[in-house]
């Protein structure tokens, strides 16, 4: 389980938007990567809600991972579709985005993703803003 952590969390720190988010890897499992995202007014829409193009990146990138951990050695992954649905605005002190994969193959992998608001920092109930279905390309490095 070391070398997939390493392998997703190095991937992971080189993505310089991740960091502008303010985001962290915070688990890698067989198939599933959680990203959290700190609010931020500087993340915000003109509504205070966090913008969409914020909560976009980081499942994408969840999905993306989840994608990585089923891809064979020596390939990395790009993202080739994803379908989005926002359900709620996105308000919270943090967000939480959860990539899985459904399906994965030598050439693609099908993700979905879900981000969930945690109203303060150190709640457990959360309520889903967002859904994708991704599907994830392997790239031979």
């Amino acid at each position: 389980m070391t070398d997939l952590h390493t392998r997703i969390s190095d991937s992971f720190n080189a993505q310089g938007l991740m960091a502008t988010l303010g985001a962290r890897l915070v688990h890698v499992g067989d198939g599933e990567v959680h990203i959290e995202m700190p609010f931020s007014k500087a993340l915000s829409q003109q509504r205070g809600y966090v913008h969409a193009g914020a909560v976009t990146s980081i499942v994408d990138s969840a999905c993306g991972y989840a994608g990585l951990t089923k891809a064979p050695q020596g390939c990395d992954v790009v993202t080739a579709e994803f379908k989005i649905n926002f359900m709620r605005p996105a308000l919270g002190e943090r967000f939480l985005a959860v990539g899985r994969v459904q399906s994965s193959g030598k050439l693609l992998a099908v993700c979905t993703g879900e981000v969930r608001a945690f109203a303060k920092a150190g709640d457990t109930d959360y309520k889903v803003v967002a859904m994708m279905q991704a599907t994830i390309v392997n790239v031979p490095q």
